[in-house]
């Protein structure tokens, strides 16, 4: 297959292609699992905005899902995202490992100490899911050597925890976090959207909504009445199911009780319709 830019998918070739570039003090690299829509590209954009040269990986991670179906069924679309992406800019390296050239051993993530950010929300529901994403981050990090490195806010507990990888792996990069990119009514974007039906993918504004209403209400009331009225909301509808909500501050990612002043808190929120998990937050002071 050939491509209007390099792409890559080896180590090996990935570093021989960066060491043309000579001083790399000016690198980008946007960490994807494919299947790239406007979020991706704007990630992406922004990338390359603020560097000289940008490397985007595209591998789906087998060791961040632990429901092996929902990895079978992770859409796999690389001619379509080479060329969304050569459509911003034809000066980027694509890097397209197989499954065998980042866990050349065995199949398993490391394990890590993220001090309690793994633990809740996402944690609470997908077990080792963050030591899988710490795996296939640091790795990237590591090969790539980029300066920045992009990841979008609409995974914002992830967001959080590759800072902290960075940190206590001491990996010099800046980590910068993105916007959520959403579709015209409000849902947030995702590789996942695709496996909605058409009616569905429009009622699941719904999920955004009560995120806007819920922080207007966090403007006035306490943490648990409004927990307590996001749940109620979603008994009232037989076609999305609730799988959490949680407000917490955005330092620790600590479900609160109790606001205080000054701190920063965010809420998330996690969503079953059609079989099909999203996931949201919004920033709520």
């Amino acid at each position: 297959m050939n491509f209007s830019m390099p792409v890559i998918q080896t180590k090996t070739k990935l570093t021989e292609e960066l060491n043309k570039l000579g001083d790399n003090q000016d690198l980008g690299l946007v960490p994807t699992m494919g299947a790239l829509h406007k979020g991706h590209a704007s990630l992406i954009q922004k990338a390359v905005e603020e560097n000289k040269n940008v490397v985007v990986s595209i591998f789906v991670n087998p060791t961040q899902f632990n429901n092996k179906e929902d990895l079978d069924k992770y859409p796999k679309t690389l001619v379509s995202d080479v060329q969304l992406i050569s459509a911003i800019s034809d000066n980027i390296i694509v890097f397209t490992p197989d499954v065998a050239e980042i866990y050349p051993d065995t199949v398993i993530p490391k394990i890590y100490d993220f001090e309690g950010l793994d633990k809740v929300m996402e944690g609470e529901f997908r077990d080792d899911h963050f030591n899988g994403v710490g795996t296939i981050v640091e790795e990237l990090l590591k090969t790539v050597k980029p300066t920045r490195a992009y990841f979008g806010e609409k995974d914002f507990q992830q967001l959080r925890i590759i800072q902290k990888l960075t940190e206590i792996q001491h990996i010099p990069v800046e980590i910068i976090g993105c916007e959520i990119v959403r579709e015209d009514h409000g849902l947030a974007m995702s590789s996942r959207n695709e496996r909605l039906s058409e009616k569905i993918r429009l009622k699941a504004a719904f999920i955004y909504d009560t995120l806007k209403t819920a922080k207007i209400k966090f403007g006035m009331e306490n943490a648990l009445n409004v927990k307590d009225w996001v749940i109620n909301e979603f008994e009232k509808t037989d076609e999305f199911q609730l799988e959490y909500f949680d407000i917490t501050d955005i330092e620790t990612l600590t479900p609160i009780q109790n606001k205080i002043n000054n701190i920063k808190y965010r809420a998330f929120i996690a969503v079953y319709v059609e079989d099909v998990r999203l996931i949201d937050n919004i920033a709520l002071n």
